[in-house]
């Protein structure tokens, strides 16, 4: 008969922590991801972090993945295969002229100022995000400065101010803000990206390599 030696007291064990997943706006784009990889929801922090310092939180170690759009090229970030697309978008006020459409083109938003590039955010990533000109020559006028997601939210519903987006962050808009698709931009491509170098947890590159298999079913 075995006989079982009493754990030694303050010796219990502690179960693993959270994965940290760095997220911009919307965390229900996360979300999906993390349900067609079969996570537990319950096994995930989202971590949010501004579009002026997007790789601030990794590179501190205070997240272990996040989601990216598009390549950064920056040296220290590692990325995935694509885990998920997401749809291009125009975000105005309910008062814009745009605001009533369903869907808009890149000429037309070209009608209205958008935003510059803000803080550390890689600025190859932005010509993507906000195109700077339209496919017929017309300049995208980036002339508004980018900050928070509030205090983007403020200028469109007082002003004529547009930005070019993503359909992700209808979920998380106030009401008085629109988001209408762009349908001459091609979806983002989604990847998660971690600091390059630094070994992952192994609840991180499990989490990869399911999120990966399941965009490729």
């Amino acid at each position: 008969m075995t006989t079982r030696t009493p754990a030694a007291a303050g010796t219990a064990s502690v179960p693993p922590r959270n994965l940290r997943l760095g997220v911009h706006g919307s965390t229900h784009l996360a979300a999906r991801i993390v349900a067609a990889a079969g996570q537990p929801e319950s096994s995930i922090e989202y971590v949010p972090y501004e579009v002026s310092e997007p790789f601030t939180l990794l590179r501190a170690g205070a997240t272990d993945l996040m989601l990216v759009k598009y390549d950064p090229l920056d040296p220290d970030i590692a990325l995935s295969q694509r885990v998920a697309w997401d749809g291009r978008a125009v975000l105005v006020g309910t008062h814009h002229p745009l605001a009533a459409q369903e869907s808009v083109s890149l000429e037309q938003v070209a009608d209205y100022e958008g935003f510059r590039c803000p803080g550390d955010f890689p600025p190859n990533v932005w010509d993507l995000v906000v195109p700077p000109h339209t496919r017929a020559g017309r300049a995208i006028r980036r002339t508004h400065t980018m900050t928070t997601v509030p205090a983007l939210v403020e200028l469109l519903r007082s002003t004529l101010a547009m930005h070019v987006s993503f359909q992700s962050l209808d979920a998380v808009l106030p009401p008085d803000i629109k988001v209408v698709p762009v349908h001459d931009l091609p979806p983002s491509p989604v990847a998660l990206a971690w600091l390059r170098g630094t070994r992952l947890p192994e609840r991180a590159r499990r989490f990869v390599g399911d999120a990966e298999r399941a965009a490729r079913r």
